[in-house]
């Protein structure tokens, strides 16, 4: 994870350097950006991933009718 989390590091500093050179409104600029964004959504996803299911939240899944499963909206 800590990879990752300096390759988002590299790539806003880069991002912020190609703004700064070639403008906030270029295309280079906006791809910058979409490759940090990119990273950031990986990083995401690899924290979802590694959060194991509570025996709750498995319960649940097995049993999306049970009363203390349901979620009501307000």
């Amino acid at each position: 994870m800590s990879n990752i989390k300096e390759q988002i590091e590299q790539e806003l500093q880069q991002a912020r350097t190609v703004c700064d050179i070639q403008g906030t409104n270029s295309n280079e600029c906006a791809a910058a950006w979409d490759a940090v964004e990119e990273l950031q959504a990986e990083a995401s996803h690899q924290r979802q991933k590694e959060k194991p299911k509570t025996s709750f939240e498995k319960y649940c899944d097995e049993n999306p009718d049970a009363d203390e499963c349901r979620i009501y909206d307000e």
